[in-house]
């Protein structure tokens, strides 16, 4: 027997025993069994809530993991690059790119041949970096410019 049936059956009892609900001791009975109807129907709702959302809950699960299945699909597409090609993104747009440290300040300076080189602090404190296009030599200075 459900909760709900349960609830009916002590209704009807209530009912057939036929109490005085003008005394004490009937009003009592009869105010505890519309709390039990009462609780039953909110229990029942909760129930029907749980149901929904697990349901709801089952069907996130699925999107997910055709979402995982997506995304792994298209890892795979990059897999099939070796170490050894020569793949490059020519749309590929270094602005904005990411060097890791947000507080990493980098610098930009360009080579007699034309090349731009990027470079981070650390590189700056070595005090010359070499220009990958022509080999030279690039070599940086700390001293003030107004002392000259």
């Amino acid at each position: 027997m459900t909760i709900s049936e349960k609830a009916a059956y002590l209704k009807g009892l209530m009912d057939g025993l036929e109490l005085d609900t003008s005394k004490a001791e009937g009003k009592m009975i009869s105010a505890i069994v519309d709390l039990l109807g009462d609780v039953t129907k909110r229990l029942s709702d909760v129930e029907e809530t749980t149901i929904a959302i697990s349901d709801e809950l089952d069907e996130i699960e699925e999107d997910l993991d055709a979402i995982e299945d997506y995304i792994m699909d298209e890892e795979d597409d990059y897999d099939d690059y070796d170490d050894d090609d020569d793949y490059e993104d020519e749309d590929f747009d270094d602005e904005g790119f990411d060097f890791g440290d947000e507080d990493t300040t980098v610098y930009e300076v360009e080579c007699a041949c034309g090349n731009v080189i990027a470079f981070d602090e650390e590189t700056l404190e070595k005090g010359s970096i070499i220009c990958e296009e022509c080999g030279e030599t690039l070599e940086f200075s700390f001293e003030d410019e107004d002392e000259e």
